[in-house]
């Protein structure tokens, strides 16, 4: 139920809003309110700033190789065509969907979970598409709705131990499927594959001549401009260029809150180096991507680094780990993907610059090789690059940590939501929601409460105000009774509320109270921003 209270909780104080909700809203589509969009961006800033901007290319980090630098890029959402089609999406970005001939409901083959139940000599399969707490009673409803059974009757009903998705049953089986929001069997099409890409035209032109995409994934941008990079910055083997940006995917079955959307944003690091180094490479960069997580607050006890099997692992990757989080929606035991760190070896650069574009050819026809595989027809432009020191020439090896903004988001608000009780202003106990953000996340850095609206009060507190609002996001407010001032913030994660009462008029100095302990200090008004800055920080 805490996905629920989260999801309620962040429409009321402004985090996220269903996307056209006015209009019935947009499946698969959010947007963020006044305090998400602050948090996100808090996100993005922390991830840019330890990531790049803050990056010393002068030290060697602990853990890694050898110094390395970094720098950015901003790539366009739409590209050309062919870019596509080197990367492999266009032939190979897909997912299997499979339709309810009764409900007309269309659904992501992997992503329907389900149950064998049967009852006497019969057994069908029960699918679901529910909260992970409601797993059992719902497959229970459907199943006694399906054998026309009522509650009393549920004895008769005997149930395999462990749930499967739907790509888990055998073809032969699946006349015995029971399809979500139908009472029949053997309701759904045989899976299909559907192609995740956003397609849109560029110009005048509506035909195919003027087709292009969105695109699915930032990466590609920082492939086409390996050499202008090098070129124009002068970087040296290894580095990183860094990108946060917006990316879509046209989702069959969106789902999760903001977990699984068909707008998102990334933040991903294409890290270029030598091949011989690149094992070394991936290591550090597993490493350093899980570290950051749990510096903002991840309990490292829902956060988990997972090593990819090898029949899971894309056709041209060396090794993938998936930074994995509990999320409260999942069933108990499984995780969701917040980051992908991937050994993509050269095959990104290899495909841009393999091969020549016959012009007399549509952009995007697909060619195969003699045992009919995609023939990817790249730029004809050479991607190596020459080391000036060793004049050593080859094809970079890639390692990408690719980091989801809005998972992330997801993630840490889910981590900071709890519950617990505290003392009201007459010693009763009451429920606190309390959103335990890190700090330096955390959409607004401080309160400043006037105790009382007169006596001078809300001058000092509004002169504080105007101090701490040159360098940070922070909230003033003089409405309701100081405790309830408290609550309010204590609900979207403020750290820290400073109060202007009777002994600030005597020595000028303020409340600071911690949301987490509520430990309270009091400092002199000058010290006011110092004292925020090295909390925060």
């Amino acid at each position: 139920m805490q996905m629920e209270k989260l999801v309620s909780l962040c429409k009321r104080r402004g985090f996220m809003f269903q996307s056209s909700e006015i209009y019935g809203g947009l499946n698969g589509f959010w947007d963020y309110g006044p305090l998400g969009v602050e948090l996100k961006r808090n996100i993005k800033d922390a991830w840019w700033r330890d990531m790049c901007q803050g990056h010393n290319e002068l030290v060697q980090p602990e853990g890694a190789p050898s110094t390395y630098e970094m720098v950015g890029l901003d790539c366009t959402i739409i590209m050309h065509p062919q870019v596509w089609k080197c990367s492999g999406h266009y032939d190979l970005f897909h997912d299997f969907m499979v339709d309810c001939k009764v409900s007309k409901k269309r659904y992501r083959f992997d992503q329907v979970r389900g149950k064998w139940v049967a009852r006497g000599e019969q057994k069908i399969f029960v699918t679901i598409m529910t909260d992970a707490e409601l797993e059992h009673e719902e497959v229970t409803r459907r199943a006694l709705k399906f054998f026309n059974l009522r509650n009393k009757d549920v004895a008769q009903l005997t149930y395999d131990e462990s749930y499967l998705t739907l790509d888990k049953v055998a073809a032969s089986d699946r006349p015995s499927v029971l399809a979500p929001d139908v009472n029949e069997l053997g309701t759904l099409t045989d899976p299909r594959e559907f192609n995740l890409m956003f397609k849109t035209y560029v110009g005048a032109l509506s035909g195919e001549e003027g087709a292009a995409f969105l695109r699915p994934e930032t990466a590609q941008g920082i492939f086409v401009n390996f050499k202008n990079v090098v070129d124009s910055t002068r970087v040296r083997i290894p580095f990183g260029v860094a990108q946060v940006g917006k990316s879509f995917r046209n989702e069959i079955t969106p789902r999760n809150f903001t977990f699984r959307s068909r707008e998102f944003e990334q933040m991903e690091i294409e890290f270029f180096c030598n091949p011989n180094e690149s094992p070394k490479w991936y290591e550090y960069w597993r490493n350093r991507r899980m570290q950051w997580y749990l510096s903002l607050g991840l309990d490292g006890e829902r956060l988990r680094l997972r090593e990819h099997d090898q029949e899971e692992l894309s056709h041209y990757s060396c090794g993938t780990a998936d930074i994995e989080y509990a999320f409260p929606f999942l069933p108990e035991g499984e995780y969701g993907e917040l980051e992908g760190i991937a050994h993509r070896g050269d095959f990104d650069l290899r495909s841009h610059s393999e091969g020549k574009l016959d012009p007399k050819k549509r952009p995007l026809e697909l060619e195969r090789t003699e045992d009919g595989q995609p023939r990817h027809r790249g730029s004809g432009k050479d991607l190596s690059y020459r080391d000036d020191l060793t004049n050593e020439r080859f094809i970079p090896h890639v390692i990408e940590p690719s980091a989801g903004a809005d998972r992330a988001t997801l993630a840490f608000l889910c981590q900071a939501y709890h519950e617990d009780l505290q003392p009201d202003e007459d010693g009763k106990m009451q429920s606190r929601i309390v959103m335990r953000l890190h700090p330096r996340i955390a959409p607004i850095k401080a309160a400043i409460l006037p105790l009382v609206k007169k006596d001078g009060m809300p001058e000092i507190a509004k002169e504080i105000y105007t101090a701490l609002k040159q360098r940070f996001n922070v909230f003033y407010d003089e409405k309701a009774a100081v405790g309830r001032r408290y609550r309010r913030q204590d609900e979207i994660g403020t750290p820290y509320c400073i109060t202007v009462d009777t002994q600030t008029l005597q020595d000028r100095t303020v409340t600071i109270r911690d949301r987490d302990t509520l430990k309270q200090w009091r400092i002199k008004i000058e010290d006011c921003v110092r004292e925020i800055a090295s909390l925060v920080s």
